[in-house]
């Protein structure tokens, strides 16, 4: 009965039962802000024209205020206090933050389209009733005057970092919350990922002049700003503060830093776009130098791999706790050695495919935007520094020590809701790596690469979820998938199979192979003889059908299918069994079997 019931709940479930959104919602902000670097504390002006481009009418709006998670008794501070494994940057600071220390967002006043609304904060969300409903299809105008306090910097954003930063400005502004074909995402801001809506920004951001800025977006008034981001002089005697003016179409969020130490490196390179470097120059920042040429090769890396990054700027900016990407931009801590500091770059920049231009919503599907990063960020950096092993093993070690400590949940949980940070982390980066490249055992690398083009060519701009990369790996491949998905994804099942038994067998040997695991994969069998070489044994599920023979040393021979519900399987090999060295059930490793040794026979 438990078996039957797993089936049901595996075939019903809700949560790759979606495709990507057949439309989108779209917002253009146009944002005046004041910066007071004395006080840390900002004003602003925010307009916004939101198009309603769904079936539905929409009586109420949500706001982000993200920043007011760093305040001693929020959603993220007590969920930190109370988790086994807090986050280590965040563990109990919140709670010690002095008033000064705080973070605030504040909305001061909102009208619609002239009249004023209603409107409550609730902790990191601003919920408003509407003077009248957006029709689908409509447009209506929202403007808000707002105030803030960035927040000593503990978690990605905030002031005066532990490398020396005075400005870290992510997630800094009244955000509006994405509404899709699964209703609104105010989700409050208890510590992970994010979702947001398509627009374009126009943004002037007001600051002591001394102050080098970097953001998402392209700066409109160089001639005025000087800093590096143009040659001719600018003379800047007689005034306190200077407005940098960005604007940027087609993104989903908008992040600025700034420091009045700031070196800025522009560097140009066929086949990438204009890179930008912001850092503090001192002893520990000196591999900074180096970093520029690795970062363009990184992006025609992506481009040859995956498809074209779409826009013609990035900046790789010294900020934030570690690493985190935002449109155009990356915040990242920059004392750092080479290998490391490529590292990090390459990762977040990778985000700008992922996070950027796919957009998964994070909160739900964290493991298509962490796990493909970190699948291609292994990929490119293997290139990067001609590294001769597999460099996604380290994500199934990671995977097998959460299997192993018996505190595995399923990959669709909602990223704040795991039960520990160490199952997020695994599930979000670790086995979603494992997800694609065990995929490239099941279906063939050809078929994967085949698969991620076309994925992100057909789905950039759309917030793709499961069943979108699904059905895309699906027409790469000509195999059905869903399964694959359903028992990897939706459940904690695990990939165990043994070579019980191996004996002669008239003509050949006779292998008696046993599912040990309750997650069904097809197998390749590779059997070594006595003078080194090699045949492979292919053996499809029934559900699968089975893959296109790919390139090998030695033969390659199908056998029947195995059906699902039967836990064992008789493989008859032509082979005799004095020939044999030794036989191996995947001895590429790609399978994610967690108990790898019975699935190993050898000649005593």
């Amino acid at each position: 009965m438990y078996k039957i019931l797993l089936f049901l709940l595996i075939a019903v479930s809700p949560v790759i039962s979606q495709a990507a959104n057949p439309w989108q919602q779209h917002v253009d902000y146009a944002m005046n802000v004041d910066m007071d670097v004395e006080t840390n504390t900002f004003t602003g002006e925010q307009t916004i024209v939101y198009t309603n481009n769904s079936p539905d009418e929409l009586n109420q709006v949500f706001y982000h205020l993200f920043f007011n998670a760093f305040q001693p008794g929020s959603m993220m501070d007590v969920r930190n206090l109370n988790l086994p494994d807090p986050d280590g940057r965040v563990k109990s600071r919140i709670s010690k933050l002095k008033e000064d220390e705080y973070g605030r967002l504040q909305a001061l006043s909102l009208t619609q389209d002239g009249q004023p609304v209603e409107f409550m904060h609730k902790g990191t969300i601003l919920q408003v009733k509407l003077a009248k409903p957006i029709p689908s299809g409509g447009k209506t105008t929202f403007k808000m005057s707002f105030e803030g306090q960035v927040p000593l910097q503990i978690r990605r954003s905030g002031r005066d970092n532990n490398e020396g930063i005075r400005l870290s400005m992510s997630q800094w502004y009244p955000k509006l919350c994405e509404y899709d074909h699964m209703g609104w995402h105010a989700n409050p801001y208890v510590g992970r990922e994010f979702h947001g809506v398509w627009g374009n920004f126009d943004v002037k951001l007001t600051l002591d002049k001394d102050y080098v800025v970097a953001a998402t977006g392209y700066l409109q008034n160089k001639d005025e700003i000087g800093h590096g981001y143009t040659k001719n002089p600018v003379d800047l005697s007689g005034k306190d503060k200077l407005t940098w003016h960005f604007k940027v179409e087609n993104v989903h969020d908008f992040v600025w830093a700034a420091d009045p130490n700031y070196k800025h490196v522009v560097y140009t390179e066929a086949g990438a776009p204009e890179l930008h470097f912001f850092y503090v120059e001192d002893s520990l920042t000196g591999e900074w130098e180096n970093l520029p040429g690795y970062t363009a090769k990184a992006f025609q890396i992506m481009a040859r791999e995956v498809g074209k990054y779409p826009y013609d700027k990035y900046s790789v900016v010294q900020g934030g706790d570690g690493g985190m990407e935002y449109p155009m931009a990356t915040l990242i801590t920059g004392h750092r050695r080479l290998g490391s500091l490529v590292g990090v770059t390459v990762h977040e920049l990778i985000h700008s495919w992922f996070q950027g231009a796919l957009a998964t919503n994070e909160a739900l599907y964290s493991w298509m935007d962490e796990g493909f990063t970190s699948y291609y960020t292994h990929k490119v950096v293997k290139e990067l520094f001609d590294q001769k092993d597999d460099p996604q093993m380290g994500s199934y070690r990671s995977y097998m020590a959460l299997v192993d400590a018996g505190m595995q949940e399923p990959m669709t949980v909602h990223s704040d809701h795991y039960n520990t940070n160490f199952a997020y982390g695994v599930n979000a980066y670790s086995k979603g790596t494992v997800l694609v490249h065990q995929l490239s055992y099941v279906i063939g690398q050809e078929a994967v690469d085949k698969g991620m083009k076309s994925y992100f060519s057909k789905y950039k701009f759309r917030h793709p979820d499961p069943i979108d990369f699904r059905r895309e790996m699906e027409r790469a491949s000509g195999l059905e998938l869903d399964w694959y998905f359903e028992y990897f994804v939706n459940t904690t099942e695990t990939i165990d199979y043994e070579i019980a038994e191996v004996g002669k067998k008239k003509g050949g040997t006779e292998i008696q192979l046993k599912r040990v695991g309750n997650m069904p994969m097809p197998l390749e069998i590779v059997v070594t003889m006595k003078d080194g070489s090699t045949e492979t044994h292919y053996v499809p599920i029934r559900i699968l059908w089975g893959k296109k023979q790919p390139e090998t040393d030695g033969k390659w021979v199908s056998h029947t299918e195995w059906p699902w519900t039967n836990p064992d399987y008789t493989l008859q090999i032509d082979t005799k069994l004095k020939q044999i060295e030794r036989i191996e059930i995947d001895p590429s490793k790609r399978m994610a079997d967690v108990k790898r040794k019975n699935g190993v026979w050898k000649k005593d």
